[in-house]
């Protein structure tokens, strides 16, 4: 198995708002004291941005959800790993994505299985405000050219995933500047398509 050749170390997985992504080893970063001016981790177009900074091993599985709904898995090692600088390998080469298509989330998950006594959903939010909840063991078979990890209405699309254990409470807010806040557990486990 390719997996059992690979070292088992942390990397730093950075992903643009422009869709680029890649990994770093931690050891290419250090810890600063006080006044210390950081160091680049990323250089991006003049209008692009850093949306997702964080730090997966090597083995661990990357959930990326896409705009239409749709969701891809990728183990960290698949990222290609490029210098601290670099801007990164475009999702587009990585993954199968449609016309108009973008990945608006990602996920770091140690294992897609459940551990016995606990169980872990994947909370879905869309534009225009609706909201579902799936067990996250629902995504344990992904296949290269994704799977639809919700049904999105026309004129929709999803704007973020977070994995939850069921019992904590939701705030979702508007641009408007208005937010609703709700227990979880008011939000019944759905199926993968609903």
């Amino acid at each position: 198995n390719l997996i059992d050749m690979i070292a088992d170390e942390d990397m730093v997985v950075t992903m643009s708002h422009a869709g680029y992504v890649k990994r770093n080893p931690v050891s290419e970063y250090r810890a600063q004291r006080r006044g210390g001016r950081g160091v680049t981790g990323a250089s991006t177009k003049e209008e692009d941005f850093v949306t997702s900074l964080f730090v997966a091993s090597t083995h661990d599985y990357l959930l990326m959800f896409t705009s239409l709904g749709r969701a891809f898995s990728k183990r960290v090692y698949e990222i290609p790993e490029g210098s601290r600088g670099a801007r990164g390998k475009a999702l587009v080469n990585l993954l199968e994505l449609r016309d108009g298509e973008r990945v608006v989330a990602v996920l770091p998950v140690k294992s897609l299985e459940d551990e016995p006594g606990t169980t872990r959903f994947l909370l879905f939010a869309t534009r225009k405000g609706q909201v579902k909840k799936t067990e996250l063991s629902a995504y344990a078979n992904i296949r290269s050219s994704g799977i639809i990890a919700l049904g999105i209405d026309e004129g929709d699309q999803l704007l973020g995933v977070r994995i939850t254990d069921g019992t904590r409470h939701v705030l979702l807010a508007s641009q408007n500047g208005f937010a609703v806040r709700f227990a979880e557990e008011l939000v019944r486990p759905m199926g993968r398509a609903a």
